[in-house]
């Protein structure tokens, strides 16, 4: 999961492993083949409606439960207990500092870089320097793994709106706090944030599951 030639983009985890661009799953049946490959963006065949969906893309709600499993893993192992990240950097984190990683990732393509163009707009020159669109960030269905261009509808505040969610979550969260306290430290399901200090004053919000249950 956290190696960068598999499944770790520059932008968040992809749904599918890279290694199958260079290796994709065949498998034979009725005297035909088929296959499944690694595919960045949309589809390049009519199957599957035409829609690439979980061969490849980036989406938000599984980098969100992927992130709320490292944080609860880090609740019992601790800061003693530490893997590569990115696999082969020779990099050491804990689960929590992993967590972090991979939620700091997705927001990457929101981000300008030195020309003032954002990856999430991709090649669409409107959005990119157009004064009235290039501030008004659009939430996408899902990313490009490759170069974090927005595919699908460009309206998902449900689902991809929990990047937002995540920032502000590591923006206030104190993993001190939550290997004393337990989970519901910041994940308790009633809304009322637990264990007091400053990460209450910052936002009640925090007491809300990082991806809804309901």
């Amino acid at each position: 999961m956290l190696d960068e030639n598999e499944f770790l983009s520059e932008f968040g985890i992809r749904s599918l492993s890279r290694f199958h661009a260079e290796h994709p799953y065949v498998f034979h049946a009725g005297g035909q083949e088929y296959r499944v490959s690694y595919l960045p963006s949309e589809s390049d065949t009519g199957m599957f409606g035409g829609n690439s969906n979980w061969r490849g893309p980036i989406w938000i709600p599984v980098n969100a439960l992927i992130i709320r499993a490292m944080v609860q893993y880090y609740i019992y192992y601790g800061d003693d207990f530490t893997v590569e990240c990115p696999t082969g950097s020779g990099r050491r984190l804990n689960l929590y500092q992993v967590a972090e990683e991979i939620g700091r990732r997705p927001a990457n393509k929101f981000l300008k870089d030195k020309d003032g163009h954002r990856r999430v707009y991709g090649s669409t020159q409107k959005f990119q320097e157009d004064p009235n669109w290039r501030d008004h960030i659009l939430f996408y269905e899902y990313f490009h793994s490759d170069n974090g261009a927005g595919l699908g509808a460009s309206h998902q505040t449900g689902w991809t709106g929990v990047i937002a969610r995540s920032l502000h979550l590591f923006a206030t969260m104190r993993p001190e706090l939550i290997l004393e306290e337990g989970k519901d430290a910041y994940f308790d399901t009633s809304g009322e944030l637990e264990g007091g200090g400053p990460a209450d004053a910052a936002s009640p919000a925090l007491g809300k599951p990082l991806v809804s249950t309901t």
